[in-house]
């Protein structure tokens, strides 16, 4: 089975190669000629020319022997059998290429016995080429790839474990003949290996700000999305999605602000640039940061701000190894919004709302329900009686034959939200080599259930994923690779007719109001059901995206000169497809009967149902050819070399169609669309290339002193000619302190000590779009007809930029790494400054006359500030006869960014949610901040506020200015907020709303993270193993805009939900302490004219989560290896389960950890809070089965 298996894939990666090499193995013939040569250096020669490796223990006798050898074109039997003559050492020659050397045995003496054995990590994994040594004597051998092993030992003797990367163990082998033994990672980490741009480094050699975490980190939690298990794992890389819809894309961002045109951090998986939100989690082997620019400088442009490398699984070496892993999940929305139900309650308040800010009463509820006293005093009989329903009206209340509705009440989202979705999660990988030939397939299936409790219709996801890894040794000095990769997800968004591209979840906080019922009598939709949740019911409105991605990455790595001297190349082709089917079915409703008492049917807004179609293609060309060179000279000076080339070529097409009347509403098909005057059909098309070549030196004496210089001269098409090109420089030292001869201090009390600078400059241009330096025309159709046909006609073509260049990013880092107590304790930190200068922002005011907007240009110049620390304490003691291992590992991260320049002469202030470049920015502004008004808490009485304007009146003024609107009638009442004068001119008022003068405002507060933190906790015995991740923000401001629904409520529309934790905490006369204030509508801050930030509404944002908690038991090697099975675990997992923050205070259905994101104004791209898909939290439980 297990040659069909490697033979199986080996086809497979022929066939990705198209190389036609043939698939039979062939013995290698071996020339070697040495002559006294010590053992140890022709063993090493044969390495570097052969595909075999050696197995060994440095303590067996032979190693130092002189050999003499001289053959041509021998097979492996006949050049081992000539050294181990020589050596008077014994060899076994292993499948995989392996060969196992060991002393030469003498005659059993009487006592002694064979004993057997395995050794394994704390999960269970095999542990292959470990060592095992009888104490005391150089009797020893290693394991195989099962990590079994078998020894002759004296009676009473000590077997010694070892590994590298793992702490040595002594364990008595007693009157036993069979051993299990688990060994632990040493916490001792001078050998870890890095992945860095272009290859990897010690990491105890680094200079540069890099972070790296392994798959350690992601097992264990199922996921649809990799994004999401890296939030807070990594100090100051920061995760932002904008909501908790499966299969989001996030934004990655490093170090806080880079730029105002954009922070973005520059991500590639297995070196090409990629979307973590389509990759599988299960493939990922480890995840590095690159922070500084003296790390990420090799990257060039594309990296100003950082690189997030992503490296996916490989083979592993010798008999094949099946990986199956299946998980599932029950999740929940973290935050379902706590509101009124009560449909006299709300409908109570939404009367005092709009009464209290128009002054009148209303006629309806948002259009979608009649609204009088009369119904209102109705249903407060009814409310009070039980007497519940829906009645046809005589005309006394409300228009004669329309539903009159007195429901109990109706709570959207327990009627539309499930209690619990279901989620699966399937993996399985096979990978294995047989020396010569390795590989690695995976395939993935997640698919998540929904969250609307709908039987037609739900948001359905499904994701798939495919990889094959292979790799063909064809020379001993070369290596062919392909790593194939395919993925594809489905989502089904529900949406409304009534809203536009209106998702049901937006319209449910903005429309779903408790006093009307979803159904009338009949079973028809009301207005006000059919209003919010549109067509869901009937499952036929909505947004199919379907996403693929295809990628091929082809790989050689050649060897020279004993592996001193390596070239590399690789050519990637990528093509990602989004299909986009939107369709909107007019849904049917009755808000009236006939005389009969049946339903009149009506359909919302629009004359016709209509169908778009959306299909983009990105097809994407990416290749790397490059050299380096790594020589130690006279055992003290290291010294590595590094240039290549790199070019990409990415295009971008879309096609969109258009049209109206569905022929049939349950078709999704172009050709069934029957109208003729709105039809649509337009097309897109862009591209962009890419190049540079790149240069990298390292150089260490003694392992003491470090330097690293990076260099790439970069090229974007974005650029005019004759500023296209730029080189971009960095350099970082390092010093090893506790490597120096004088460094006296024991391991056991400082084991490590290392200080590290850097400094970098790279070049941005995510300011720009494709086509920024040419003039383009815009074409349109007019309204003049001529001939019967609308004309067209040209738009005048925006100004050219002058001498625009690139953005550049100098990055200065200073760091410090240590070890105490034998490295159980490490500590990282860094501190860093980052000025980014000529961003490209919109040029001077130019006048009227000009006929065109201002060129952007390069006007403007950021800093950012911060730092960042990492502590991890490792250790392990005996508990039972066991070993008990456990961690601790904190990070802490914080950042904050000032203008240093900006073409804002008169240092404007902007207005908080209408920002434009235009007066968004000011020399000496923090990029976050927030300015209002000082609140000195809420109007009591009339007598107050008649002596305020009576004062203000006697200097010339108002007390109160239209800006200030609370109602229509511009007056102040009893409960509304108080403003302190801070300018002391007698009224309140924002001055010339510029920094200089800003009337009575000042800085409250910013909405910029800070102090971002995390902690894990973790520990393993006995094949139990648990584990505990929380992280957080210590510090954030927040001031809610007026759509932050689930705050505001009938404060931003009366016809919104009601918070219930607004109830009885509003202002009356009776309740004077109250926080909010009198219950109007149109008052939150923001809404038309009422921008009045303040400090009374100022919320403090900073929270702490439990972001995942894990415990898993990994089955005992005895109980499952009759089944021929490596190991099996099972765990159970959650994630997202606890939130606490000082906001709760008030109102727990606001997603703090994403505060910045879902609380934006509907002027800009993202809705408010409440208006976007909600975070999950859910519960796993998981099984591993390796054979």
């Amino acid at each position: 089975m297990s040659n069909f298996k490697h033979s199986f894939f080996r086809t497979l990666l022929y066939a990705q190669l198209l190389s036609g090499f043939s698939g039979v193995a062939i013995a290698a013939q071996i020339s070697l000629s040495v002559k006294d040569r010590p053992m140890r250096e022709v063993i090493k020669e044969l390495e570097e020319t052969t595909e075999y490796r050696f197995f060994y223990n440095d303590g067996i006798k032979g190693l130092n022997s002189p050999i003499s050898v001289d053959v041509e074109d021998a097979d492996i039997n006949a050049v081992m059998d000539a050294i181990a003559k020589q050596a008077n050492v014994a060899y076994v020659l292993k499948s995989g290429h392996q060969i196992v050397l060991s002393s030469v045995k003498t005659v059993q003496q009487q006592g002694n016995k064979k004993v057997t054995g395995t050794i394994t990590d704390p999960k269970g994994e095999p542990i292959i080429g470990a060592n095992v040594v009888v104490k005391g004597s150089t009797n020893g051998t290693i394991t195989d790839i099962d990590g079994h092993f078998s020894i002759e030992v004296t009676p009473n003797a000590i077997l010694q474990v070892s590994y590298i990367g793992y702490v040595a163990q002594d364990v008595p082998v007693g009157n036993k003949d069979n051993l299990v033994i688990s060994i632990h990672e040493d916490t001792q980490k001078l050998d870890e290996v890095v992945v860095v741009g272009y290859g990897s480094q010690k990491k105890v050699n680094l200079t540069g700000a890099v972070e790296q975490v392994t798959s350690d980190v992601f097992e264990g939690r199922p996921t649809a999305n990799a994004t999401q298990m890296l939030e807070g794992v990594v100090p100051n890389l920061n995760i932002s999605l904008s909501d908790g819809k499966p299969g989001r894309t996030a934004d990655f961002n490093v170090r806080g602000a880079g730029s105002i045109n954009g922070g973005s951090a520059l991500v590639l998986i297995d070196g090409v640039e990629g979307d973590p939100s389509m990759l599988n989690p299960n493939d990922i082997e480890s995840i590095s940061v690159l922070k500084d620019a003296a790390a990420s400088a090799i990257y060039g442009a594309r990296a100003p701000f950082g690189v997030v490398l992503i490296t996916t699984k490989n083979a592993t070496e010798g008999k094949p190894k099946v990986t199956w892993s299946s998980s599932y999940s029950l999740q929940s929305p973290q935050n379902v919004p706590d509101v009124v139900s009560d449909g006299y309650i709300w409908a109570k308040h939404f009367y005092d709302a709009y009464f209290n800010y128009n002054q009148a009463n209303p006629s309806g509820i948002n259009k979608t329900q009649q609204f009088s006293v009369a119904w209102l005093d109705e249903y407060k009989r009814r409310h009070e009686t039980g007497d519940f329903g829906t009645v046809i009206s005589d005309g006394s209340i409300g228009t004669k034959g329309r539903y009159v509705y007195y429901p109990e009440g109706t709570d959207y989202y327990d009627l539309m939200y499930k209690k619990s979705v279901f989620a699966q999660n399937q993996n399985l990988s096979i990978s294995g080599s047989d020396g010569k030939f390795d590989y690695y397939l995976s395939g993935r299936f997640y698919s998540y259930d929904g969250l609307f409790d709908s039987d037609e219709q739900t948001d359905k996801f499904k994701t798939y994923n495919m990889r094959f890894k292979g790799g063909y040794q064809l020379t001993p000095w070369l290596k062919i690779n392909n790593n194939f990769e395919f993925s594809h997800n489905k989502y089904y968004n529900p949406i409304t007719y009534s809203e536009g591209s209106g998702v049901v979840w937006r319209n449910i906080a903005d429309e779903g109001h408790p006093s009307s019922p979803l159904f009338n009598p009949d079973g028809t939709m009301t207005y006000s059901a059919v209003y919010t949740v549109g067509d869901l019911l009937y499952g036929r409105s909505g947004i199919t995206t379907k996403n693929s991605n295809l990628k091929n990455t082809t790989t050689f790595n050649a060897k020279f000169l004993g592996d001193r001297l390596r070239v590399n190349g690789d050519f990637t082709y990528q093509q990602k497809t989004q299909e986009k089917t939107k369709k909107q079915v007019r849904s049917p409703y009755a808000r009236s009967a006939d005389a009969n008492g049946e339903s009149k049917i009506e359909y919302i807004t629009g004359t016709y149902s209509n169908l778009a179609e959306t299909t983009d293609h990105t097809n994407y060309l990416a290749t790397n050819l490059f050299a380096e060179f790594e020589e130690t000279f006279a055992e003290k000076h290291y010294f590595k070399a590094m240039a290549g080339w790199n070019y990409e070529k990415s295009s971008f097409k879309r096609i969109y169609a258009y049209n109206d009347d569905l022929l049939t509403d349950d078709v999704d098909n172009m050709n069934l669309v029957m109208g003729t005057d709105n039809r649509s059909i337009t097309s897109q098309w862009k591209a962009y290339q890419f190049g540079g070549a790149f240069f990298r030196l390292n150089y260490a004496f003694d392992d003491r002193y470090l330097l690293e210089v990076n260099g790439r001269y970069d090229g974007s098409s974005r650029f005019p000619s004759d500023e296209r090109w730029a080189f971009f420089p960095s350099a970082s030292v390092g010093w090893r302190i506790s490597q120096e001869p004088w460094w006296n201090v024991k391991s056991e009390h400082i084991s490590n000590a290392k200080v590290r600078f850097s400094w970098g400059s790279l070049g941005n241009a995510a300011g720009l779009s494709n086509y920024q330096y040419i003039q383009t025309l815009g074409i349109s159709k007019s309204d003049y007809i001529l001939d019967g046909l609308r004309q067209n006609y040209m738009s005048s073509p925006a100004a050219l930029p002058g001498n625009l260049t690139w953005e550049t990013a100098t990055t200065y880092d200073i760091g410090v790494d240590l070890g105490f107590f034998d490295n159980r304790l490490t500590v990282s930190g860094d501190y860093y400054i980052r000025k980014t200068t000529d961003m490209i922002v919109n040029g001077p005011t130019v006048p009227d006359v000009f006929g065109a907007s201002s060129p952007k240009g390069n006007y403007a110049d950021m800093s950012t500030y911060g730092y960042e620390l990492s502590l991890e304490w490792k250790d392990g003691f005996d508990l039972a006869g066991k070993r008990f291992n456990y961690s601790i590992k904190g990070t802490l991260a914080d950042y904050y960014s000032v203008i240093d320049k900006f073409n804002n002469a008169n240092m404007s202030l902007s207005e908080y949610a209408n920002q434009s470049l235009d007066k968004n920015y000011y020399e000496g502004m923090r990029i976050g901040e927030i300015w209002g008004f000082v609140s000195n808490g809420l109007w009591q009485d009339q007598a107050g506020i008649d002596a305020a304007e009576a004062a203000a009146k006697a200097a010339g003024q108002s007390y109160y200015n239209p800006l200030m609107q609370t109602s229509k009638t511009y007056k102040l009442y009893p409960g509304d907020i108080k403003f302190e004068d801070l300018n002391g001119n007698g009224y309140i008022d924002r001055g010339q709303n510029t920094v200089d003068d800003p009337g009575d405002r000042k800085i409250i507060g910013n909405e910029e993270p800070r102090y971002i933190y995390s902690f894990t906790l973790s520990a393993d015995w006995n094949n139990i193993w648990v584990s505990a991740f929380f992280q957080g923000v210590g510090k954030q401001d927040w001031y809610p805009s007026n759509e932050a629904s689930t705050f505001w409520g009938q404060y931003n529309r009366p016809y919104n939900q009601m918070p219930s934790w607004h109830v009885d905490n509003y202002w009356t006369p009776e309740n004077p302490d109250a926080f909010l204030p009198r219950y109007t509508g149109y008052y939150a801050p923001f809404y038309g004219g009422h921008k009045n930030a303040n400090t009374r509404y100022l919320m403090n944002a900073a929270y702490l989560r439990l972001k995942n908690i894990q415990v898993g038991y990994n089955l005992p090697s005895e109980w499952i290896k009759k089944l021929h099975l490596t190991n099996v675990g099972i765990y159970l997992s959650g994630e997202n389960l606890f939130t606490w923050s000082p906001l709760y205070k008030y109102s727990k259905d606001v997603n703090v950890s994403n505060i910045g994101e879902s609380d934006k104004d509907l002027t800009s791209s993202n809705s408010g809070d409440g208006y976007n898909y909600p975070m999950m939290k859910s519960f796993s439980i998981g099984l591993n089965v390796t054979f």
